[in-house]
């Protein structure tokens, strides 16, 4: 067990934007190919498999967005105790997190085959689309195992301080995802199920490239011990590390979830246009997410290795590229919003209530920016519950009352309602700052 980066030494900038970029692309590929599924069952199969890629998509999204969060426990404890130099440690905690993340695979196969008809009709799958969901989904679910394996292996990777390994593999998956999509889908006619079983084949493929992919570049980076054996104390702080971001980010989509249906209250251009704002952002939030998880890796392991002046300059020169980035996309998405709305629409209604949207959301671009290299700062050091408190009281108590107060003042449209998103940003803010230096003083006490 060793790091594919020590992260305890060396040029902050240069190792943090070689860490973040490789993770900010495998993001986008992941996006692209889950993506792909909708777009070639759109272009080969009727309407009813399409909503039910597309509604079943959604529930294996959340599922999977609940794994991916829970797994941030594993490249925090990783990176912590490598830090230290304590290669032992880092072989019994990825042991147990095997243990842990067999068992949830378990429990989400389970799951979503045995409520597969519950959860589409939850999700109020169209009657025509109804049975191809249920379908999507039990082969989805019989797949979770590959889809809760590759997310501990990802994790796993990252708190080594290794993101170009992941990043070939969701190069990997993505090839083979958009390949078995046309075999299953174009020529045999699949439909829903075609795209689910390649979704599923190309992440167990993903898999089998981790390994071989390690083996050759002779890290050999999860040394199991002879004798494996489950060590609760490990596995709960796993879960207690993991489970306060889970919550955080579901109850955080469900805030957003709110504010699309005070969209649809506005009439059917501003629902649409809100929708096809939201796949825009969904791909430029990617750029400061990148940067979250890199962060959070980073400075685990320099806490490992009681560098605490280190991890703060870290954070520096985190906000620093980040902001680099975000002043770019905010530009873009300020002035140039019709165009990136065109991308998914040629409505003219429609890409004007976008644009109005976009305008809003440049702003937050740059806000997120700054919160999410805090949110992985605080995530680095394990203080996991405060990041969840902070984004619950952004959604919960500024942008979902924000939105409806916005969207009541006269002549509302899209870019009041989405001004409720930065307008909550800019109070998470003063919470993160706030908190980092009370986080200091106590620091400088130690």
């Amino acid at each position: 067990m060793k790091a594919k980066q020590d992260f305890t030494q060396g040029s902050i900038l240069m190792k943090l934007l070689q860490f973040a970029i490789p993770i900010l692309f495998a993001n986008l590929l992941q996006a692209f190919y889950t993506a792909a599924d909708l777009m070639i069952v759109g272009q080969f199969s009727n309407t009813s498999q399409v909503s039910a890629v597309s509604t079943g998509g959604q529930v294996m999204q959340t599922l999977t967005s609940l794994v991916s969060s829970l797994s941030i426990g594993i490249t925090i404890l990783v990176g912590q105790v490598l830090g230290k130099k304590d290669k032992s440690k880092a072989n019994q905690i990825i042991t147990n997190a095997i243990f842990l993340f067999l068992g949830l695979a378990v429990i989400l196969m389970l799951v979503v085959i045995m409520f597969a008809p519950q959860l589409a009709h939850l999700m109020h799958a169209p009657k025509s689309a109804f049975n191809p969901t249920v379908m999507y989904l039990k082969i989805s679910g019989a797949g979770a195992l590959f889809i809760v394996g590759y997310n501990l292996v990802g994790a796993t990777f990252r708190g080594l301080g290794d993101s170009i390994t992941p990043l070939i593999t969701v190069a990997i998956a993505a090839v083979i995802n958009v390949f078995l999509d046309l075999l299953l889908v174009a020529h045999f006619h699949l439909g829903a199920n075609g795209a689910a079983l390649a979704t599923i084949a190309a992440q167990a493929l993903s898999l089998v490239a981790f390994y071989f992919l390690s083996k050759k570049k002779g890290q050999r980076n999860i040394e199991l011990p002879a004798k494996s054996q489950v060590d609760f104390g490990i596995i709960k702080n796993i879960l207690q590390l993991g489970s306060p971001i889970a919550l955080q980010d579901f109850l955080i989509n469900m805030s957003f979830v709110i504010i699309l249906a005070i969209a649809n209250s506005m009439g059917v251009t501003a629902s649409a246009g809100i929708g096809v704002g939201e796949k825009t952002t969904g791909f430029i939030m990617l750029i400061p997410i990148a940067f979250m998880q890199a962060m959070a890796a980073f400075v685990a392991q320099n806490v490992g290795a009681k560098q605490h002046h280190r991890a703060k300059q870290s954070l520096f020169y985190g906000l620093i590229a980040s902001l680099s980035f975000a002043m770019v996309m905010s530009y873009v998405c300020f002035f140039h919003g019709d165009k990136l709305a065109q991308i998914f629409t040629q409505n003219h209604a429609v890409i004007e209530a976008t644009s109005l949207y976009m305008k809003s959301y440049a702003f937050d671009v740059l806000l997120t920016a700054i919160f999410f290299s805090f949110v992985g700062y605080f995530n680095g050091y394990g203080k996991t519950r405060f990041v969840m408190t902070q984004g619950l009281v952004g959604a919960l108590v500024f942008r979902i009352p924000l939105a409806f107060f916005f969207s009541s003042l006269p002549h509302a449209n899209l870019f009041y309602l989405g001004m409720a998103t930065p307008s909550a940003s800019i109070f998470q803010i003063v919470i993160c700052v706030s908190y980092f230096i009370y986080f200091q003083k106590k620091l400088v006490k130690k």
